[in-house]
Order: structure tokens, then C-alpha cells, then sequence
């Protein structure tokens, strides 16, 4: 089981943060609606005990997808809704047909940010 904490924060820089308490460098991934598609977007990593700002606009929709595991592919945060990935940068609209895209079929991890304007997901070391 992963462990999670997730706090709504007011910073002013930050609209979405992500925080890397384990022990491992992890690596991160993020889908949200943008204006009417959906958008996933990444491959960032984050050292152990780092915060990076994912999205740096105010947050305009409810949920955010978020997908971590460490560089040895071990997952950091479990998540249930299918989305496409990549090995390196990159920016994919729309979610499904992934591998007939060319692209990886992933599990994200849904975040729900109550309409709050800013958000931070606190990674922690899966158990």
C-alpha cells in the first residue's frame, strides 16, 4: 500500500505542487482537462525530499492525474485510471488507444482538488 498525504496549500507560486518524501528520486507524469481535451504531460523527476510546481496557473478543473513511480519503475502512488505515457518529455492529448498511438498505457492517480485554486501532493514512501 502507498502511502499518500495530500494538503491544500495557499502558496503564491505554486498552483500544483508536488513533494518528493521518500527516499527515492521519483519519477512524474500529470493529466488534466485542458480547455476541452484531455492533456497528459511529463516525464519530470523529482529528487527525495524536493518539491517541483507541475502547473503554475490557477487550477480550472477538479481533478488532477497524477502518475509517480522511482527510476526503478517501482510505483510510488497507486492510481486506477488508464492513461497514455511516455519514456521521455512529452505532451499527449487524449487518453485512450495509448499503444496504438505508439505510446505506454499507465495508471494514474486521481486527485481530487475540491476546486481549490492551488494544490500540493505530498509523495511518501510506499509502505
Amino acid at each position: 500500500m502507498t502511502a499518500l498525504t495530500i494538503l491544500s496549500v495557499a502558496a503564491a507560486d505554486a498552483q500544483f505542487a508536488v513533494c518528493n518524501q521518500s527516499f527515492d528520486v521519483a519519477n512524474l507524469a500529470l493529466g488534466r482537462y485542458v480547455r476541452d481535451t484531455f492533456e497528459t504531460r511529463g516525464c519530470w523527476t523529482v529528487g527525495p525530499n524536493q518539491c517541483v510546481d507541475r502547473i503554475e496557473e490557477e487550477l480550472d478543473a477538479r481533478y488532477v492525474y497524477v502518475f509517480a513511480q522511482d527510476v526503478f519503475g517501482k510505483p510510488l502512488l497507486l492510481g486506477g485510471v488508464a492513461m497514455c505515457l511516455a519514456p521521455d518529455r512529452f505532451v499527449i492529448r487524449g487518453e485512450r488507444d495509448c499503444l496504438a498511438r505508439g505510446y505506454l498505457d499507465a495508471r494514474f492517480h486521481e486527485v481530487d482538488t475540491r476546486r481549490s485554486e492551488r494544490w500540493t501532493l505530498f509523495l511518501a514512501q510506499p509502505d
